[in-house]
């Protein structure tokens, strides 16, 4: 839980006592690799922060899934459109790793936003990154070619290559496995 309270003391320290309030409603979770945390069809009701591992957000086609989100240590995890809105999520979210999650459900936050001094300004600081990172690839995949799509991905996230199948880093980028073979024999 130490990892929670550094990462949230960058965006907006809290006090002690507005800490105790938020550490009291997390729940801590461990999940196996392959662990579905959310399913199209179901409602988000947790915010959760990854404490240790890799989760992958995609939508399942039957010849290959749509991965359009990775996350890992020290950041938030939920399907936000569907936890804000409480209507059906319309992607999944899966573990690709081993993973630690401590989780808040959506009428738990609200309490902490009412009842801390700083709880809206957390919110609304993870909200506006959130944000920043879809409009990135939303760019990204308008305006650069796939080959720096891919030099992009691990300049920002070097450990993907360690982490992730290919196959998910080749539709993340928007191309076919064999395509991303190729762009990875042109640069190496």
């Amino acid at each position: 839980m130490n990892e929670i309270r550094k990462f949230i003391d960058t965006i907006s320290p809290m006090n002690d006592s507005d800490w105790d309030f938020f550490s009291s409603k997390l729940q801590e979770v461990r999940l196996e690799k392959n662990t579905t945390i959310l399913k199209i069809g179901e409602i988000e009701n947790y915010l959760s922060f990854v404490s240790k591992g890799v989760i992958r957000l995609y939508i399942p086609k039957e010849e290959s899934d749509l991965t359009f989100g990775f996350l890992f240590d020290n950041e938030f995890v939920t399907g936000y459109d569907s936890f804000l809105t409480q209507t059906p999520s319309e992607y999944q979210i899966e573990t690709l790793t081993d993973t630690i999650l401590w989780k808040i459900s959506s009428k738990d936050l609200e309490e902490v936003y009412e009842r801390t001094s700083n709880g809206n300004i957390i919110g609304r600081k993870m909200a506006e990154n959130m944000f920043l990172i879809k409009s990135k690839r939303e760019l990204a995949l308008l305006s650069k070619t796939a080959e720096e799509r891919y030099l992009d991905l691990f300049s920002d996230r070097p450990k993907l290559l360690k982490q992730i199948p290919l196959k998910y880093i080749a539709s993340y980028i928007g191309v076919t496995p064999q395509a991303l073979s190729r762009i990875r024999r042109r640069i190496t």
